[in-house]
């Protein structure tokens, strides 16, 4: 299941304003170039809402309400200034940002050391019933790691990839910056613990489909 944020609705209906890009070839490459952006932009309005709901991130919230504001005014831009803004600068600056707002909730709410596994390659990783809680796990790789019973709660998990991750039974309450996406593409049951924003993929066992 993909999940892109709300940004296909807002392309569709906003920047080319319900024009069809199947009745409109011409328009077709450039709505092509600009979809991929608008999505990133909207990715990053998704982590933005959830830093500002954040108490421990407080300090934080007049930079974090400003980003989210000028987020905001960069996908109601022509779709000619979407294909031409620089995304990636853009993450950059929000990424670092974000990672501070991180940083002061993971000491407010889990004050033992924590474990940095930023960008680790755990891939098949053996991690039932590991103590995650606080550990910082931004970009790590955690394809097919076991990860039943475990405890991710205040993890940071932006970025991280969890596609076929065994999350059964694990505890994600609140997790920072997960999105659907990532459990859309991992593996989990009925007893896995989620933030309450986010579904449970029907395909999860003992998941009744919707």
């Amino acid at each position: 299941m993909y999940d892109c944020f709300g940004a296909g609705q807002k392309i569709s209906q906003h920047t080319y304003q319900g024009e069809d890009w199947r009745r409109r070839p011409d328009t077709a490459r450039q709505m092509f170039q600009a979809f991929p952006v608008m999505r990133q932009l909207h990715e990053l309005l998704w982590y933005l809402t959830e830093s500002l709901a954040l108490p421990a991130a407080a300090p934080l919230h007049p930079q974090l309400r400003a980003a989210f504001e000028t987020t905001e005014r960069l996908t109601s831009a022509p779709a000619g200034d979407l294909v031409r803004l620089d995304v990636s600068a853009h993450r950059a600056q929000i990424a670092t940002l974000l990672l501070r707002a991180s940083e002061l909730v993971r000491a407010a709410g889990h004050r033992r050391k924590k474990r940095d596994h930023r960008g680790a390659d755990l891939i098949g990783a053996r991690l039932r019933h590991a103590d995650l809680r606080g550990a910082d796990l931004r970009g790590a790789f955690l394809i097919a790691a076991d990860l039943r019973g475990a405890d991710l709660r205040l993890a940071d998990v932006i970025g991280a990839d969890f596609r076929d991750t065994e999350l059964s039974d694990a505890d994600l309450t609140d997790a920072l910056f997960l999105t659907q996406a990532q459990l859309n593409a991992a593996r989990g049951n009925a007893a896995t613990r989620l933030p309450g924003a986010l579904a449970r993929p029907s395909h999860w066992v003992g998941t009744a489909a919707v």
